[in-house]
């Protein structure tokens, strides 16, 4: 898993609104929080992806972006994003290169891990965070480090 320090590797993935997400487009911009989850509708990946939903304002207030990426389809985003009103962007990583590029770890069952990036906005990873079963301390850990962020001067 990429460590503190690590260039975020650029992506490019197709999003639930049918856009392509690009990293490139945040960079210089914003912080991004980037979390990898297993699958759409599973009770984890429900609670986590609502958690960050319940403090999507407050990143968004201290300058950051929320992307959450799994290997299902962008259908499958669509209906999960809708039926839990998440507020940010799903995006499809169906051959999980993203996942692979930043060293997500492997899950039970041949699925996706979960893990946490946050990136800043030269690119350089600030944190990055695994845990199959603490879906809040995702969101509590990265909300922690991008008010941290927010304070210090953009350079």
């Amino acid at each position: 898993m990429l460590k503190r320090g690590a260039r975020a590797p650029h992506f490019s993935l197709q999003a639930s609104d049918g856009s392509v997400l690009r990293s490139a487009d945040y960079l210089g911009k914003k912080l991004i929080v980037l979390y990898f989850y297993p699958k759409d509708d599973t009770p984890g990946c429900t609670v986590e992806s609502c958690t960050f939903r319940d403090s999507y304002e407050q990143f968004v207030a201290a300058g950051a972006e929320v992307i959450g990426i799994s290997a299902d389809p962008v259908s499958s985003h669509r209906r999960f994003q809708d039926t839990h009103a998440l507020p940010f962007m799903l995006a499809s990583d169906a051959d999980r290169r993203t996942a692979r590029a930043y060293g997500v770890p492997e899950g039970p069952f041949g699925l996706a891990g979960r893990a946490t990036f946050v990136i800043d906005r030269h690119g350089s990873v600030r944190d990055a965070f695994s845990s199959r079963f603490r879906v809040k301390r995702h969101v509590s850990r990265a909300l922690d480090l991008v008010r941290r962020l927010a304070s210090e001067s953009p350079s």
